[in-house]
């Protein structure tokens, strides 16, 4: 990817990045800026987020760790190292991988009719369609999410709402494509006004997401926000102590990002879901090696 289209795609994210006058004379290296505030437009750039209901003044914004508010993070002073960084090419590589098969292809084609058919919870009353998953399916990244939104629940594809365009950035800002990954949720069914999925319908769609593991051979997990991260992770903690650390899922390493609905809520958290992203992508050239 070209530079100048990366830093597009930063400025979209609404991470501001230090470009020199001149180019040095030693190997270039990638810094970024701390962020500053963002306005307010910014966020009016997209739809309605991903399972998430716009603030109001009845309802104002909440934070993603307020399931433990003592834990905060304070605000990030730094969003990118100083170390040198491997080519694009070097960075996304693939690693060895399975070879696609009709096995495969029929294997998928029965999982997403079982999730289209599925009434194992009440959540089934309430569906427009159910949100199977969408992009590579032998993909190196897989991002979870937690549930579809309104507009997910509507086009039957997950992370199509403001939350979703904001994604699609973030994932352009480390040098991939939507389509290079896959996309999927914790729940194929969106819960009615966007609540928080309950345990009994993450249960019911355990099995699905198994199985999508299972088939697409992921080599990261990237859970998307906090509900995700501790559904997956079987873990109360709040997402300041879940970011930044190396997980596992089903054998596959796993690591945690802000949700983008939140940071639409909370535009200057944008350069902590930079230092995710950063991690996630340092995991990933990690198993290259």
């Amino acid at each position: 990817m070209e530079e100048s289209v990366r830093l597009q795609y930063l400025e979209a994210m609404g991470i501001d990045v230090w470009v020199p006058r001149h180019p040095p004379v030693v190997a270039e290296q990638a810094v970024a800026a701390p962020v500053g505030l963002a306005s307010q437009s910014e966020a009016d750039h997209f739809d309605a987020p991903d399972n998430e209901a716009a603030p109001t003044p009845e309802h104002p914004a909440t934070s993603e760790t307020a399931v433990n508010p003592q834990h905060a993070e304070p605000a990030a002073q730094t969003v990118e190292s100083a170390a040198p960084r491997k080519s694009e090419s070097d960075a996304f590589a693939p690693l060895p991988h399975h070879p696609k098969s009709h096995t495969d292809d029929q294997a998928w084609k029965e999982l997403q009719h079982q999730v289209a058919i599925c009434r194992a919870c009440s959540l089934c009353e309430t569906r427009t369609q159910t949100v199977f998953g969408v992009g590579n399916k032998h993909a190196d990244w897989l991002l979870i999410g937690e549930a579809p939104g309104r507009d997910e629940d509507l086009q039957g594809e997950p992370f199509v709402g403001r939350a979703g365009q904001l994604l699609n950035e973030m994932i352009r800002a480390i040098g991939l494509r939507r389509e290079q990954v896959y996309i999927a949720n914790m729940l194929k069914c969106r819960p009615p006004n966007n609540r928080d999925p309950q345990a009994g319908e993450v249960d019911a769609c355990h099995g699905f997401l198994q199985r999508q593991i299972e088939l697409i051979r992921p080599k990261l997990i990237v859970a998307v926000g906090r509900i995700a991260a501790q559904n997956l992770l079987k873990t109360q903690q709040p997402l300041s102590r879940l970011r930044g650390i190396r997980h596992e899922l089903e054998g596959v390493p796993l690591t945690v990002v802000h949700h983008p609905a939140y940071l639409l809520r909370s535009l200057p958290e944008k350069a902590k879901a930079w230092e995710d992203l950063q991690f996630a992508l340092s995991v990933y050239q990690s198993l290259q090696l």
